[in-house]
């Protein structure tokens, strides 16, 4: 049971900081100072929670990633949603603060492989696509993908 719940945090972990990063690339970018932060321009507050659940849920109905969601209580379900819409939030100039651990520590020993990998990635632009965001973001997320994925993957 515990190692099922530490599964589920770690995927969902993963998820967040992947959306995370790249939504800090897009903030980091722009070059105008009289812009509104990034978590203003995504909405704030409750389109980022929206964004977040629509993600979460893709990942833990999927048949192949469904696996890393088994044995987590309706509790701790949302005290991982609530990480990663703050480590979102966060990331992208929002009020929140992220005490999440790293994304080494939490993914050591799930065994995710290239192709959970490939699926996340899959899911996360279905939900870009559900909420349209533009191609320059998508760019700056899938770099920090690429970041974060030695960390994340540990069967090739």
């Amino acid at each position: 049971m515990r190692k099922n719940l530490s599964r589920s945090v770690t995927i969902f972990a993963f998820m967040f900081l992947v959306a995370c990063g790249a939504l800090y690339v897009r903030a980091q970018s722009q070059s105008s100072a009289h812009q509104e932060s990034l978590y203003k321009r995504l909405g704030g507050y409750d389109a980022l929670a929206a964004v977040t659940d629509d993600f979460i849920n893709g990942l833990a109905t999927d048949k192949q990633l469904g696996r890393f969601f088994k044995g987590a209580s309706t509790d701790s379900q949302k005290r991982i949603r609530q990480l990663v819409l703050d480590q979102l939030c966060a990331a992208t100039g929002g009020p929140c603060y992220y005490i999440g651990r790293s994304m080494k520590t939490v993914h050591t020993g799930l065994g995710i492989t290239e192709e959970d990998w490939n699926i996340a990635v899959k899911l996360l632009t279905q939900t870009l696509d559900k909420f349209k965001v533009g191609k320059a973001e998508r760019d700056d997320l899938f770099k920090i993908l690429l970041t974060l994925k030695p960390d994340i993957v540990e069967k090739r």
